[in-house]
């Protein structure tokens, strides 16, 4: 209650109850009834029954940083994003390094969705792992601090989904049940548009909660499974009628409608790709190719990992020793594909190395990958750790 409205209280609403109670139940009733209701006089009495709409606690409002002009990037679990005493210690690296960006986890390899959302179709599979229930204000603290915050989003590698959606999940061909990959991982189908809703409708929430830019990985057919069983209930009949590019024609109108869908948000779109997609100029049978990303995202980030390039690739059969090497030679390929397609190689932002598989990678062998990158003329990278232990003292100090 404001005060003009109290006054008006005590002017005239007060003295006409004090009458009506007087003929009704006489002076005793006025003298027990009158004290309940309330004289205030002083400023401080005013203030103590003026709440004000200020005073109601508000959610910080959704802000979104500008693309830093070059970004350093660390990946981040939704497990430790959702953990304050873990993630602290991530946070205090942005503090006093050059890293000026987190790519956190929104949707992960599970199906997973890392905070609650206004949508229903997304509610049973929120908080299946990890949850980071202040997702919202954790953003706006990174902002605070002008942190670029990168949302990953993980599209057609869901176990969730494909088990509530068998139908267009990817399957076996021998008794249409669901295929899995050698780690027991299932996939939706690429071209299940009904799929790509979903995907277009958690990077709207996403957005919505403040993330920055918007980072899409597994957007790619399956592999490292039996892939001598497979059958694409969708997209069948495209693959086997273009063996070559069926799947990289299908993977792009996922881009396309994807980029169609999102653009009037005004968010940041980057997609995550096989590091060979650099060097080769087939879709490696997973439907990836740079010339069909380019003209969707705003930034390509290859993952070229050099523990995951084969035995002997362009001529190293210790690929782990050649750190620098692989790196190098991986992203001077991007940049000249990106040429080719009329583009500008700083669209491309690698992911590094910096977990140990199958060797102990060194803090030279994450060193050597950094410096690769600046000598192919680029200035953005993201280091890769699954358990978020990053090699700190090679990272430079914040100026």
């Amino acid at each position: 209650m404001n005060k003009q409205a109290l006054a008006r209280c005590k002017k005239y609403i007060f003295p006409a109850l004090g009458l009506l109670l007087l003929g009704a139940v006489g002076i005793f009733a006025i003298s027990v009834l009158l004290p309940t209701v309330y004289e205030v006089n002083t400023e401080e009495e005013l203030a103590a029954v003026d709440v004000s709409v200020e005073e109601v606690p508000k959610e910080p409002p959704v802000t979104h940083l500008k693309t830093p002009e070059f970004v350093r990037a660390l990946y981040m679990t939704s497990c430790i994003a959702g953990t304050p005493s873990l993630r602290k210690r991530l946070v205090s690296i942005a503090e006093e390094t050059e890293v000026n960006a987190f790519v956190i986890d929104i949707k992960d390899y599970s199906g997973n969705i890392a905070f609650s959302t206004k949508d229903p179709r997304f509610k049973d599979a929120e908080g299946l792992t990890c949850t980071v229930s202040d997702m919202r204000e954790f953003i706006s603290a990174l902002h605070e601090k002008d942190i670029y915050v990168i949302g990953r989003i993980t599209v057609f590698q869901d176990p969730h989904f494909a088990k509530k959606h068998p139908n267009i999940a990817v399957q076996k061909e021998s008794d249409k049940t669901t295929w899995e990959d050698y780690k027991g991982i299932s996939f939706i189908d690429a071209g299940a548009r009904e799929y790509w809703d979903y995907i277009v409708e958690l990077s709207h929430e996403s957005y919505n909660v403040g993330f920055d830019e918007l980072n899409f990985d597994y957007i790619r057919f399956p592999s490292d499974g039996n892939m001598r069983d497979i059958y694409y209930p969708v997209s069948e009949e495209i693959v086997l009628a273009d063996p070559d590019f069926g799947k990289a024609h299908v993977v792009k109108d996922f881009f396309a409608y994807l980029y169609s869908e999102l653009k009037q948000t005004g968010a940041v779109l980057s997609a995550d790709m096989f590091g060979m997609v650099a060097t080769n100029s087939d879709d490696l049978n997973i439907g990836q190719t740079i010339e069909f990303a380019e003209p969707y995202f705003d930034y390509i980030a290859p993952m070229v990992y050099p523990s995951h390039y084969p035995k002997g690739f362009n001529g190293h059969q210790n690929v782990n020793a050649y750190s620098y090497e692989i790196v190098k030679f991986s992203m001077d390929q991007a940049v000249k594909k990106l040429y080719a397609a009329s583009s500008t190689p700083e669209k491309l932002r690698p992911w590094l190395q910096d977990f140990d598989y199958p060797v102990p990678y060194t803090p030279e062998m994450v060193k050597a990958q950094i410096q690769a990158v600046y000598d192919a003329g680029l200035d953005s990278w993201m280091l890769w750790d699954p358990t978020n232990q990053y090699t700190r003292e090679i990272l430079l100090p914040n100026e």
